[in-house]
């Protein structure tokens, strides 16, 4: 009988790691607890929109080797869009500055030479202290490793740091900031020219994938939810599901790429993060001004970052705070289209919007809960674990969770335990 891979979970890690192994001719099942794929990442139709939208808004850079890899094989690399060049615009409520930084392409960073194109009020000799995160202690914090203050700080590298760990950047881990800036600033502007999926997420990262495992003969089989699983000494031999167990061959190998509140559940005494922050979106049904950057920086406002698509325009809150988390939500999706309004030249009535709030979006990447975090390899040698939440050494974000799907589909491949 031909060897199974089971893969728990049908977002992007789950994909991930099917697309790797079907891709090789692995026999492939994948079970999803839902009715559809693609767990955080997801698009669909909003009635009060009359539009399709994405859950929340996700930022992907150029270096993002493994995303990329990603789309190549499932044939959507096209549907990330952004500038040829690194330029990313910002614009501070408090005083109504704008400004856009114009990085170039190279590693040997000669545009800091240009007060034209760094942050405004920065001298180059500011952006020496970026270099402290390169070779962090593994368990200190930004503020243990870096000076957290002063323009630098303030209009590029606190918002940069915020978004892609979706922690307050001072408290943060500092491995795991180091990690973000040696993938992207630290290798040149070619590694962090801004991408956003287009149309949509789901066009992107999911429908596709979808269609690429049918065509190569893996099973998807939603609404079908892993209840237990039953472990031997050794090995997963069983997975629990509504119809009873299902057993594993001696061939058979097993990837959980669930949520790992979930993982927790199916894996007694399993480690893993145990706090999570909420990332807050807000989508408007307003087109787009037509020369509107795709995505601005916004510095002290209430939006964090705004989305420009050609049917709506999106903020995005990464860390929300209790205050953002529990207020009213017309109250924030005014706040927001004040944002918006400002920084793009718009009306001050407020259009249709629905502002989505993301509870356990991501772990806390602080160094407490960065240690927390399990690798793929468990005490079971036909048992694999996958997720944004592993111990990838990037934060959570979609980079970090298709790295991990793609090396658990590594391990289910050798067949052994390393």
């Amino acid at each position: 009988m031909t060897a199974v891979t089971h893969i728990v979970g049908a977002g992007l890690a789950g994909l991930a790691a099917a697309v790797a192994l079907a891709g090789r001719g692995r026999r492939v099942i994948v079970h999803e607890a839902t009715a559809q794929a693609g767990g955080r990442c997801r698009s669909y139709h909003d009635p009060v929109l009359d539009m399709v939208v994405d859950n929340g808004n996700h930022l992907i850079l150029s270096g993002n080797h493994a995303t990329f890899g990603y789309l190549r094989a499932i044939g959507s690399e096209d549907r990330l869009i952004g500038p040829a060049d690194a330029s990313l615009a910002f614009h501070d409520r408090r005083d109504g500055t704008a400004w856009t930084i114009r990085p170039n392409l190279g590693p040997t960073p000669w545009w800091l030479l240009s007060p034209g194109r760094r942050v405004p009020g920065t001298r180059a000799a500011d952006y020496l202290q970026i270099a402290s995160l390169l070779t962090p202690a593994k368990t200190a914090r930004v503020d243990e490793t870096m000076a957290c203050g002063g323009v630098l700080w303030d209009r590029l590298l606190e918002p940069f740091l915020l978004s892609a760990l979706n922690t307050e950047a001072v408290s943060a881990s500092a491995a795991l900031a180091g990690a973000v800036i040696r993938g992207s600033l630290a290798r040149g502007g070619r590694a962090y020219r801004t991408r956003i999926a287009h149309p949509t997420l789901s066009a992107a990262f999911i429908d596709p994938a979808l269609a690429f495992l049918e065509a190569h003969g893996a099973e998807i089989r939603f609404g079908d939810p892993i209840r237990a699983l039953t472990l031997s000494e050794h090995a997963a031999s069983a997975l629990v599901t509504d119809e009873g167990p299902l057993a594993l061959g001696p061939a058979d190998r097993l990837i959980l790429a669930v949520p790992p509140w979930v993982a927790q559940d199916l894996i007694p005494g399993q480690e893993a993060p145990d706090r999570f922050n909420v990332i807050i979106n807000g989508h408007f049904a307003c087109p787009a001004p037509a020369k509107a950057a795709s995505i601005v920086g916004v510095i002290g406002g209430a939006a964090q970052w705004i989305f420009a698509f050609p049917d709506r325009l999106s903020i995005t809150v990464s860390g929300a705070d209790e205050a953002m988390t529990s207020a009213d939500k017309a109250d924030l999706a005014a706040r927001f289209w004040a944002d918006i309004a400002a920084v793009h030249g718009l009306p001050s009535a407020l259009p249709p919007w629905r502002i989505i709030k993301e509870r356990r979006a991501t772990f806390a990447a602080t160094p407490e809960q960065n240690a927390k975090r399990p690798p793929a390899r468990t005490p079971w040698k036909n048992l694999f674990l996958a997720g944004d939440w592993t111990a990838t050494g990037l934060p959570a974000t979609i980079e970090g969770a298709i790295r991990s799907g793609q090396f658990a589909a590594r391990l289910a491949l050798d067949g052994r335990r390393q």
